[in-house]
């Protein structure tokens, strides 16, 4: 079990799908829900099963708040801000896994000294793998960023940017890529069934797939190419696969460049609305 350094009292605003796969992450750590409030208009099921175990759930705020999570869509992130920065002191924390918000945009409704720190994690952070990348404001100072960093600790990796804008990268490649990931594990099942296999059988062929192959490319720190290559046998049916795959035209590495920067390019615009 990850050594999680809990605030006093933690604050979350929004608890959907990535705020819910991070609180999920806690429950299994056994963090002490009693710590925790979260502010949500529709709570599922889940959540509100987890008020049994000690979770504030739409409690009012008393006293202090050591640290504000905001986990919300970034179209109603203004309102929400403002009707909540009342409760938010000289010394809490903001946590922002909000796509596309700036600083300036926290700023302009928050305490000017606030310190902020930006962060994109992905979904797997709920069984512990997955991985957050943070970067904070001029008012975050090094204590700041060690106290998200024992947060997220239990989540898997965390990575430190040096500048605001890599978020939307970020956003683009490994907030978003778990999608790519689960869509190619449809498409080989797919393949797989209309190969002439059963629908258990090739769902669990690709989830092993994809699952050791991934895998493999982190514990072993080869470089994939080469890890490519050691699959492929001249004349065999790797080759014949991946002769579609990387086909200069048609295949996998212009389509997925056009992915990532639809999502980029939607990053950026989120960004921009009101």
């Amino acid at each position: 079990m990850a050594n999680i350094e809990f605030p006093v009292q933690f604050l979350m605003i929004g608890c959907g799908n990535m705020g819910g796969a991070i609180l999920n992450n806690w429950v299994n750590q056994g963090v002490d829900l009693k710590r925790i409030n979260v502010q949500d208009p529709n709570p599922n099921k889940w959540l509100q099963g987890l008020e049994k175990k000690g979770l504030k759930l739409n409690k009012n705020i008393v006293g202090k708040v050591d640290v504000c999570l905001f986990s919300v869509k970034p179209q109603i992130i203004d309102n929400v801000a403002k009707e909540i920065r009342d409760f938010l002191h000289s010394g809490t924390l903001v946590i922002s896994i909000v796509a596309g918000k700036s600083f300036s945009d926290f700023e302009n409704i928050l305490k000017s000294n606030t310190p902020i720190v930006r962060a994109m994690p992905n979904t797997p952070v709920s069984i512990g793998k997955g991985i957050v990348a943070i970067i904070g404001n001029e008012q975050t100072k090094e204590t700041h960023l060690k106290v998200v960093e024992s947060l997220f600790v239990s989540l898997g990796d965390t990575v430190r940017l040096s500048e605001e804008n890599d978020l939307e990268i970020v956003t683009a490649i490994s907030g978003s890529g778990p999608a790519y990931v689960f869509y190619l594990i449809e498409v080989l099942e797919k393949a797989s069934i209309k190969a002439g296999l059963s629908a258990t059988l090739s769902r669990h062929l690709a989830q092993a797939t994809v699952y050791g192959a991934g895998s493999l490319a982190r514990e072993s720190n080869i470089d994939p190419r080469i890890l490519r290559k050691n699959v492929t046998s001249p004349g065999g049916t790797t080759e014949a696969g991946l002769k579609i795959l990387m086909d200069q035209n048609t295949g996998m590495e212009g389509l997925l460049e056009r992915t990532v920067f639809a999502a980029f390019n939607r990053a950026v615009e989120l960004g921009k609305l009101d």
